[in-house]
């Protein structure tokens, strides 16, 4: 499984990508070198976006449209009880 996620930075901003292991991964970002280089300038970040796919191609081709979402609209997906 596949899991697309977006995470709050300390500073509000956004951050999306995906991942195999969502729990090791908002871990890295938080407190690794392995961390994304631009969530490790703004921790704490905090998961409130995350939905899973079968596969690698399904869960790029989301983080994909995702990330051509505005702000509002990824911050309305972050309320919405899908999580």
């Amino acid at each position: 499984m596949y899991h697309l996620y977006i995470l709050r930075c300390a500073d509000g901003s956004l951050y999306t990508g995906i991942t195999t292991d969502l729990a090791r991964r908002v871990e890295e970002h938080n407190s690794s070198v392995l961390g994304a280089k631009y969530t490790r300038a703004r921790r704490p970040v905090e998961l409130v976006y995350s939905k899973k796919f079968r596969s690698r191609s399904t869960a790029s081709k989301a983080e994909y449209r995702m990330k051509q979402l505005t702000r509002e609209e990824k911050l309305a997906l972050t309320c919405s009880p899908r999580m």
